[in-house]
């Protein structure tokens, strides 16, 4: 008598959880999304989900709140900002850097951390919300490396200190490193940190009682402004996505 072998169970691997679903749409991030499904506002082909880690295809009918939820295509754009643009994705706050990336993706894609308006250099948008969360984690998010101009000299005394740390209003200021720029007058600062805020610069050296003249953000992580004119954007390559994955 023949035996007839069952064949293995094949996993579905376009299956995908329908937090992450609706964050790849835009919407919120995935821990939003899981407080939206619990509480009722999301419904799968028709029938309203409530259940954590419950997954979906990709043609699947997903509605929140009765609108239609349509994953967006990940998009990843570098600008090399110029001054006199604010860092909002708000209306009615004059020139802004979404005008400067108009015409870069059809996705709603939003800039990582700030630079003042009359801040210079690299700003990262997309809409992967994982990125977000990397870059905005002020413990183990990514370097940042700032080209900063004073108006008169650094001691090295005050160097020394802001690489060691102070307190400020009781909270702990601290960088990743700090340095003179090489061959630049002692005016002239390299410095690497993780926050992503634009106040914090200009609080590590008021602190110390320096007067900014300007800030270049010339670094993020992997990225370097290499071929990219003040004003221009681009399109991450795929080697340069997967290393901001891996950091």
């Amino acid at each position: 008598m023949s035996v007839k072998h069952k064949k293995p169970t094949k996993t579905n691997s376009s299956l995908i959880r329908l937090n992450k679903f609706i964050s790849n749409s835009g919407i919120c991030s995935r821990r939003e999304a899981d407080m939206y499904i619990s509480i009722g506002n999301v419904t799968v082909n028709g029938k309203v989900i409530t259940q954590m880690g419950y997954k979906v295809k990709p043609n699947d009918d997903v509605r929140f709140d009765g609108a239609r939820v349509i994953p967006e295509e990940k998009a990843y754009v570098l600008l090399n900002k110029p001054k006199g643009f604010a860092t909002t994705t708000s209306e009615g706050k004059g020139r802004t850097v979404m005008d400067l990336i108009s015409k870069a993706s059809s996705s709603k894609i939003r800039p990582i951390g700030r630079l003042g308006r009359n801040s210079l250099g690299l700003l990262l948008f997309t809409n992967d919300e994982k990125i977000h969360s990397k870059f905005t984690n002020s413990k183990n998010g990514v370097t940042r490396l700032f080209h900063i101009k004073l108006f008169s000299t650094m001691s090295l005394e005050h160097l020394k200190a802001i690489k060691k740390g102070f307190k400020h209003q009781g909270k702990l200021i601290s960088v990743e490193d700090i340095s003179y720029v090489e061959g630049a007058k002692k005016n002239e600062i390299g410095l690497q940190i993780k926050n992503t805020g634009n106040n914090i610069i200009r609080t590590i050296f008021s602190q110390f009682k320096y007067e900014i003249e300007s800030i270049d953000c010339v670094g993020i992580g992997p990225l370097t402004k290499k071929d990219l004119p003040r004003g221009n954007w681009k399109h991450l390559s795929e080697i340069e996505v997967s290393q901001l994955m891996m950091i």
